[in-house]
């Protein structure tokens, strides 16, 4: 039994600041650290963390598996963009690598399947493969990836750019792949969850909608009078 088993049927809860927002308060290993602690309390069966400062912190901080990136770049494949990324990141405390298996160029001209055979010789950690489409998902299996996450959907010039999640994608996988599906990306609700399990992901990670006060604030502000750019409604004087 591998640990992708032990995630089957629950929610992992990824912990992240803003990648687009510099000075979010958020950005802090130790409060990520204890968002995480909280998300395992909650019931959460796994944690994702970026960075290798904030993997050690959440590591330290939870029982359950951790699922560890780097975000190096802005720009085409920066998840755990090299085999030296991913070693890192296992060494940091991860259980599980996540890295792009997308069919974008990779920065340092290697491959996917270099990734996954460098933390497989080197570290106990499993491979998670984050792609967009199916296309993508066959070959990271055929690689080596010892399961694959629909993280990238939408973010690729070859998949939907849908507001919601990839439901059809997770299908399309679960059907076709002999690894575990995790579904990931833009998971807002408990109705969208529950759709991705009955569409065979094994696990569902969401992480803005829990864990990023600064998205769901602007998420919901966005409701209101004052932060659909309309003005100010004032009451008395004295009561603004």
């Amino acid at each position: 039994m591998t640990l992708f088993e032990d995630l089957r049927g629950g929610l992992v809860v990824s912990c992240q600041p803003l990648p687009d927002e510099p000075d979010d308060p958020m950005r802090n290993p130790y409060l990520q650290a204890r968002v995480a602690a909280a998300a395992a309390m909650g019931g959460a069966v796994a944690i994702r963390g970026n960075g290798l400062a904030d993997i050690t912190a959440i590591r330290a901080a939870v029982a359950v598996p951790v699922i560890g990136l780097v975000k190096h770049g802005t720009a085409g494949v920066f998840i755990t963009p090299t085999p030296a990324h991913a070693v890192q990141v296992a060494t940091a405390g991860a259980h599980i690598v996540a890295v792009d298996a997308t069919d974008r160029p990779r920065p340092d001209g290697r491959m996917f399947a270099d990734t996954v055979r460098a933390v497989h010789a080197h570290t106990a950690a499993l491979v998670l493969a984050d792609v967009s489409t199916l296309r993508e998902g066959i070959a990271a299996v055929d690689a080596g990836a010892d399961a694959v996450a629909t993280t990238l959907s939408g973010y690729t010039s070859d998949s939907p750019a849908i507001d919601g999640p990839d439901l059809g994608l997770v299908a399309r996988l679960a059907e076709l792949l002999s690894v575990p599906v995790i579904a990931e990306g833009r998971y807002r609700t408990a109705e969208q969850i529950k759709q991705a399990f009955d569409a065979g992901a094994q696990a569902v990670v969401m992480g803005n909608a829990i864990t990023s006060p600064l998205w769901i604030t602007r998420r919901l502000t966005s409701a209101t009078p004052r932060g659909a750019g309309l003005p100010p409604r004032c009451g008395q004087p004295g009561q603004r």
